[in-house]
């Protein structure tokens, strides 16, 4: 996430699919019972639910951007990792009006964000089931622990969907935490003229009676927090990167951007920094200022304010690809691996274009004193995950490691950690391990004092 609004304004109907190797973990990361409305999760307790792992997501939606009304069908593919007589998911301000477990009709029941679903039978633990929810209502926005806005947000002529930390919750329903990981399909069928983009590939369009329907389709799995849709009217463009990957780029009429070289060329930067890029699909998603306060590493489809699309926001963002979306935290708390490796790349960009060593920005980070407000692997509460601690302490942390292991080894853990975990999660402990393991080299006095020190250390 660029932290434009977070925190301050950065320097310049289609077929359910079954990955068997799709990642995630349920919720073993954080816990949480097969009832648990929420799975633990330290800073958002609530968030996610308990006793299965979703495998994929089929979600067929209509929207009309003068009522503001939404209608959509979830058809959720799950595998109970416990038996289930009762089980969550997370749906805010929706009304779900059916909903079936393998075609069976079940009982339900919505307090707050918490929709239970009572099955008909028990579903056998290691079971393979399908949820059906049939919904509807004015999704709207969430506000969040820090003030900021995400979920559903409306715009002019349509709407913008975004995610992070619990956003998803407001346009769909599922198990919305980090550490559930799914394959999407996407249908939404919206008024002729308009556009509606989301992650993944194009998965066909087809315009009938005044409406027109989208496909669209994610075929590595994706954390519902890094999941988007744009409906406008943009100007949609594609591209390819020299290695192939294709690219789609949506920028709304009322932004003057060219994107068709920028995107393919940050990405090509990054490749040679972190290795393959880990999606069969890139690009990006620009919007008016007035429709999001920050930038969001939306997977595949960055979302950017037109006014925060700079050099080094696109490279944070496009970063997020390889740390945060294709590795994705354990738990909310390991915030930092997302944030600190962006900013990282931040500053490896301002040195190859920008002509700011990596140094430079390390001391200029190391000066500020709100970066000690506490340890990037401890942020205190939900309102404080977009902090400046997470983001430019975190990078510092990884400045730290390089300078303990030197070049040539760091950059083989970038890469290496970008790999091993390629469409997983992982955490803290995963990470402090992996670069100990990989160097060869005790870390300690890097993590003790820059990871879970508190205050600021002597000088450098």
């Amino acid at each position: 996430m660029g932290r434009s609004a977070r925190t301050r304004l950065l320097s310049p109907a289609v077929a359910v699919l079954l990955l068997a190797g799709c990642s995630g973990g349920g919720q073993t990361a954080v816990g949480g019972g097969p009832d648990a409305a929420g799975v633990g999760d330290p800073l958002f307790p609530t968030l996610g639910n308990g006793g299965y792992d979703v495998r994929h997501y089929l979600l067929t939606l209509e929207y009309d951007p003068g009522s503001g009304r939404l209608a959509g069908t979830a058809e959720i593919l799950a595998r109970a990792t416990r038996e289930l007589d009762v089980f969550h998911l997370d749906l805010h301000r929706l009304s779900a009006s059916e909903v079936t477990v393998d075609g069976a009709g079940a009982r339900t029941g919505h307090d707050g964000d918490e929709l239970a679903v009572r099955p008909a039978e028990p579903v056998a633990a290691g079971r393979l089931f399908r949820t059906v929810v049939r919904y509807a209502g004015a999704p709207s926005a969430i506000t969040d622990a820090d003030g900021s806005e995400e979920g559903w947000l409306r715009t002019p002529d349509g709407a913008l969907a975004v995610g992070e930390p619990m956003g998803s919750m407001a346009w769909f329903p599922g198990n919305h935490h980090p550490s559930d990981k799914a394959t999407y399909d996407l249908s939404v069928t919206v008024p002729e003229g308009l556009e509606a983009v989301s992650n993944g590939e194009p998965a066909g369009e087809r315009t009938s009676g005044g409406r027109t329907t989208f496909g669209w389709r994610s075929k590595e799995p994706m954390a519902s927090y890094l999941a988007t849709l744009a409906i406008g009217r943009f100007e949609v463009g594609s591209s390819r990167t020299r290695s192939g990957v294709p690219v789609v780029t949506a920028v709304d009429e009322a932004v003057s951007e060219s994107l068709s070289r920028r995107i393919p060329e940050a990405l090509e930067w990054a490749e040679g920094l972190f290795g393959p890029y880990p999606f069969s699909s890139a690009g990006a998603i620009v919007v008016p200022d007035e429709a999001v306060g920050y930038a969001l590493e939306t997977q595949s489809r960055p979302v950017f304010p037109a006014g925060s699309f700079t050099p080094e926001i696109l490279a944070h963002e496009i970063a997020h690809q390889w740390f945060g979306d294709s590795v994705t935290p354990s738990s909310w708390r390991d915030m930092w691996l997302n944030e600190g490796f962006a900013t990282y790349a931040e500053w490896l960009w301002a040195e190859e274009f920008g002509s700011t060593p990596v140094g430079r920005s390390f001391d200029r980070a190391f000066a500020d004193s709100g970066n000690w407000d506490f340890p990037p692997a401890r942020p205190p509460s939900a309102a404080r995950i977009s902090d400046d601690p997470v983001y430019e302490r975190g990078a510092m942390v990884l400045h730290q490691v390089r300078l303990a292991v030197g070049d040539e080894v760091f950059f083989r853990l970038l890469r290496g950690w970008a790999r091993e975990h390629r469409h997983g999660n992982a955490s803290t402990a995963d990470f402090t391990a992996y670069a100990e393991r990989v160097s060869g080299r005790d870390l300690d006095g890097v993590w003790d004092v820059w990871l879970y020190g508190e205050g600021r250390p002597p000088g450098p």
